[in-house]
């Protein structure tokens, strides 16, 4: 059911609606239905109660109450239009602008907010109406001014909630500017909020003008306006008091029917699931110690490992002919305020080659989703890359406009995030969706975007696509979901797709139809694919290659099978072991005790030391390198040389990128088998 359909369900708030537009219209056709003019007297028919000649009565100089009622309400309503004008002109763009760029644009606002907010608004007023004689329209615009703060305080609370949802980072990542976002995925989510705002501060804007005109600061005699009609009245107050009811119950009654209307809107923004975006994972509060600074150089005893000069240079010579299209050096990446954040990502360095799957697996914490989205620039709020390089195909991400780096993501680079419900935006179907991105990337007509959004659907297996473009997000399975995911991310016919845990969310089942799926495009789409996961079945079943993280560092980089086969890294081999489906029966399942050390309490050592059980002294004495053990293998263990069955492994079979992607039939498929 649509808002309007939802609205419409509520008899309270239609009641009061219809009562507002009911008197609006009837102040704006004053000239056709009013009885009489405003300002003809009649001294026979004074002060005169409701009769058939005067519906409402009469005022003390024989003037119609409802002719002037219907005159008067011209004046008092659209000076409360220009104060709601000004009001939402400033605060729901300031507010998306806050909320959306944060730093100093946001500071300088929120001053600037609270400063207005500790300003007394009626001596400020009747500073203004005393120093332009009087003017209403000036008067109307400085409310507006002193009251624009509530609104951009709730548009950049509501922001802030929104920039962090899973659907806003989605459409960054398919390359839409920071405007688009705004018109397109936030702002559709604030009309509610926005709405019941504006409601409220309009009652108070006929409050207060009607407040000035009665004391003599609006439209000048005989002239009516509400509040000078009530002014009047109160001169004759104790012999006509029935003159003050007209002008006060009008006023009461549309202050009432506001408030009543904005709190069914609310009804309707909050019932809808999704209008009012809460915040997310990604908003919560950054890490607040500093981390240590470490070198990568030192090993035992000082010395330093087999660490070659360029970082990724323990790719296996078999590889040397496969063009590589990304390459990461020395990546860092840093949370919190500038000159006190804390490092969370240190030092990665590794490789995509064409149209291979580089799998990035490890605990929750490691770093796997932060090196993913430092790619494309789409670091939470609060992070940003402190050091090192990202070379895509020649051009350095980290140099990029931000233009530029609109048409690098969603583009040359997709980007799937984790879940699959929240990456879409729950105000619009599929079809506008898919099609807001296929426009960004095709601009063609619209039977054209049409068709290139079928198309996509078809690609990625969903059933009768034409019926999913009619269907809001709520309305689709977690499966069909993410498929709408990959479809979005393929808009732009990408050559490298990153997929942030595509199939947490997923039942087996669908998790492995999935993962069917996303091994079939990259294969007829020729992509590579960057694979964050934690679930080693799905690093099995999919990757060529595994890169190992554990607290903001590569433990371990090698071909899949290999790693599954021999494991350099103590780290690597616990995370094997506690495979679930090795478990026997009668015996604990296998873990590794106690936790992910958090960023800022990482050693100056090895960060894995203390839940090793092969750690010793030399481990913590410095920092350990990512040290090359073998053909396209690397490791940062000091103990790695003594790993056994290394010898020999680089002449075990491992597919490489150019032929299939699927570990299916080998050791890493059967070692994971039970995992998923």
């Amino acid at each position: 059911m649509t808002a309007l359909g939802r609205f419409l369900r509520q008899p309270l708030a239609l009641a009061a609606a219809t009562v507002v537009v009911l008197i609006v219209a009837a102040c704006l056709l004053a000239d056709l239905i009013a009885p009489y003019d405003p300002l003809k007297q009649d001294l026979m028919a004074a002060n005169q109660l409701p009769s058939a000649a005067h519906w409402l009565g009469a005022d003390s100089l024989g003037r119609d109450i409802l002719s002037r009622l219907l005159y008067g309400g011209r004046v008092t309503l659209s000076g409360s239009v220009l104060a709601v004008s000004v009001f939402t002109v400033l605060g729901l763009p300031l507010g998306l602008i806050a909320g959306y760029r944060r730093g100093a644009v946001d500071r300088v606002l929120g001053r600037v907010v609270e400063v207005i907010f500790a300003t007394p608004v009626i001596i400020i007023l009747l500073v203004v109406l005393s120093v332009f004689s009087a003017n209403l329209t000036a008067a109307m615009i400085t409310l507006g001014v002193l009251g624009f703060g509530s609104l951009f305080r709730v548009v950049r609370a509501s922001t802030l909630a929104a920039a962090g949802e899973l659907y806003v980072k989605a459409a960054r990542a398919a390359g839409l500017s920071g405007p688009a976002v705004l018109r397109r995925h936030i702002l559709p989510n604030l009309w509610g909020q926005v709405i019941v705002q504006v409601a409220l501060f309009a009652a108070s804007a006929i409050l207060t003008e009607s407040g000035l005109a009665f004391l003599g600061f609006s439209v000048k005699p005989p002239n009516p306006s509400w509040g000078s009609m009530i002014g009047e009245a109160s001169n004759v107050l104790s012999s006509h008091p029935f003159q003050l009811l007209p002008p006060g119950f009008v006023i009461g009654l549309v202050v009432l029917a506001l408030g009543l209307v904005g709190d069914g809107v609310r009804d309707v923004a909050t019932s809808r699931g999704g209008s009012g975006p809460a915040p997310s994972v990604a908003q919560t509060a950054a890490p607040a110690l500093q981390s240590t600074t470490a070198s990568a150089q030192s090993g035992i005893g000082g010395q330093p490992l087999d660490l070659p000069d360029d970082p990724t240079a323990w790719a296996d010579d078999a590889a040397e002919e496969v063009e590589v299209w990304l390459t990461v050096r020395d990546l860092t990446v840093e949370f919190g305020p500038a000159g006190r954040g804390v490092t969370v990502l240190k030092g990665a360095s590794f490789e995509v080659r064409a149209g291979e799957v580089l799998g990035i697996v490890g605990e929750s914490g490691s770093g796997k989703t932060v090196t993913a989205r430092a790619l494309i620039d789409l670091l939470p709020p609060g992070g940003r890359i402190m050091d090192g390089s990202i070379d895509y195909r020649g051009d350095q991400v980290r140099d990029m406009s931000p233009a530029q780096l609109n048409r690098l993501r969603g583009g040359q680079i997709g980007y799937v995030p984790q879940e699959p419900m929240t990456t879409l935006d729950p105000v619009f179907t599929i079809g506008s969706q898919l099609d807001e991105v296929v426009r960004r990337h095709d601009r063609g007509s619209r039977a054209a975007r049409r068709a290139r959004a079928l198309e996509l659907l078809e690609l990625v297996q969903l059933r009768d696509p034409a019926s999913v473009l009619s269907r809001y997000p709520h309305e689709l399975s977690g499966g069909m979901a993410q498929r709408v995911g990959l479809a979005l991310a393929l808009a732009g016919r990408p050559q490298l797709l990153i997929a942030d845990e595509p199939t947490t969310a997923l039942d087996v089942t669908v998790q492995q139809q999935v993962l069917d799926l996303l091994d079939e495009l990259r294969a007829r789409l020729g992509m590579a694919v960057l694979l964050v996961t934690h679930d080693w079945g799905v690093l099995a079943d999919l990757a060529d290659r595994a890169l190992v993280m554990y607290a903001g560092q590569i433990v371990e980089v090698g071909p899949t099978t290999a790693v599954y086969a021999a494991a350099a890294h103590p780290y690597t081999r616990a995370l094997i072991a506690a495979n679930p489906a090795t478990a026997q029966a009668g015996r604990p399942l296998p873990s590794i005790p106690g936790q992910v050390v958090p960023p800022g309490s990482w050693p100056v050592g090895c960060h894995f030391a203390d839940r090793c059980a092969e750690a010793m002294p030399a481990c913590l004495a410095g920092p350990v390198a990512l040290g090359r053990i073998g053909s396209g293998r690397a490791s940062r263990c000091l103990r790695s040389e003594r790993t056994p069955a290394l010898v020999g492994l680089e002449a075990e079979p491992v597919e490489g990128p150019a032929g299939p992607s699927r570990n299916g039939t080998g050791p890493a498929r059967a070692a994971a088998e039970g995992s998923k």
